[in-house]
């Protein structure tokens, strides 16, 4: 009983730093525009951050049971997978670059998954259900999606923000930045919301993930008391009191703010107007929406981050700051292979040292 309560203590801490990790996705550009103050930006992202985790949970499902063999998960697994994406959050924001806490997540858990069986079975890459029509599995869900989803994020950004310049090309300057000043304030909620219904539910997904497992395999739950009843999860649901606990976690660590990665994000990539800040973010939040529709566990910090690329390159292609850009695509390459390793070697260790 102790272990199940510490690995749902680090997925909450997981989901704390993505809170914080993350803030830049939403409101960096609010902030460089100076449509917000720092604490107005986060104050409206952790509002719209938590309303967006209580909504749905088809990607909870995908992370909780979309991805690994859960007859090779058990609670070491699942908690050497958090350890090695705390770490790699904590590094990268430590450094100031923003990188995935979506993909650190799922990199975990497939390196702590093939740690457990030994070899690469352990991970679902490619299944096509004949009866939903759908495909699942690590390549369809998540590597497609993260190569796909900076492109589709810099040509949406680039196509909405010629869109706007074409329709306000006679317009005053001043009365484009009062407009759009406003307009980046719904944009920004929007951002967030998607944020919360995006990210939030990664958490969701390991929690539930994490009661399945005490529940199937073990006798955690024998005798468990009756104020306890509530943590017994036959079936892989996503209950509503995991779903509250991850929005308040999240917003919490929204709350907490994430100045370097906000710096980054705000200014390191390219210098923008209120029109700017706008086309990006709405950008970004249609993309993620869609995503999140299908339970596809998008990476925020790439969609945005595309976006913010696509609408700086319509001033010109020297706008924005390809220098910060290749640093950035570093990070991206390698949050899932060193999650996934440190993850493995986690595991590994714990078995070597014959705890599991």
């Amino acid at each position: 009983m102790t272990l199940i309560f510490c690995v749902i203590f680090v997925a909450l801490t997981f989901e704390y730093i993505n809170g914080f990790h993350d803030t830049a996705n939403a409101i960096a550009t609010s902030v460089s525009t100076r449509v917000m103050t720092s604490r107005q930006a986060i104050l409206l992202s952790t509002v719209f951050n938590l309303i967006g985790a209580l909504l749905g949970t088809a990607v909870a499902k995908t992370i909780g049971k979309g991805l690994v063999d859960t007859n090779f998960i058990n609670l070491h697994t699942i908690m050497c997978a958090l350890i090695g994406g705390i770490a790699w959050n904590l590094f990268t924001w430590w450094i100031g670059l923003p990188s995935s806490s979506s993909h650190a997540l799922i990199g975990g858990l497939c390196g702590a998954a093939i740690g457990s069986a030994g070899d690469l079975s352990a991970v679902n890459w490619w299944t096509h259900d004949l009866v939903k029509h759908e495909y699942t599995g690590v390549l369809p869900k998540v590597v497609l999606p993260m190569l796909l989803a900076p492109m589709v994020g810099l040509l949406a950004g680039f196509a909405f923000m010629g869109l706007l310049l074409l329709l306000l090309r006679s317009t005053r300057p001043w009365v484009v930045n009062r407009v759009f000043g406003k307009a980046q304030l719904v944009s920004a909620a929007w951002m967030s919301l998607e944020h919360g219904r995006n990210d939030a539910q990664k958490t969701m997904g390991i929690i539930a993930l994490t009661l399945f497992t005490a529940t199937t395999k073990g006798d955690a739950f024998h005798a468990l008391p009756d104020w306890l009843n509530f943590l017994h999860t036959p079936t892989f649901e996503i209950a509503t009191w995991v779903k509250f606990v991850c929005a308040v976690t999240m917003a919490a660590g929204t709350a907490a703010g994430g100045w370097k990665i906000i710096k980054t994000m705000g200014t390191g990539l390219v210098k923008m107007q209120p029109v700017h800040g706008f086309a990006a973010q709405t950008t970004a939040a249609a993309v993620i929406g869609v995503a999140t529709h299908f339970g596809i566990p998008l990476s925020t910090t790439h969609v945005i981050s595309g976006s913010i690329m696509g609408v700086g390159a319509t001033k010109r292609l020297n706008a924005v700051k390809w220098s910060m850009v290749r640093k950035m695509l570093w990070a991206w390459i390698l949050t899932l292979p060193i999650t996934a390793l440190i993850a493995f070697l986690l595991e590994r260790g714990l078995r070597a040292l014959g705890w599991v």
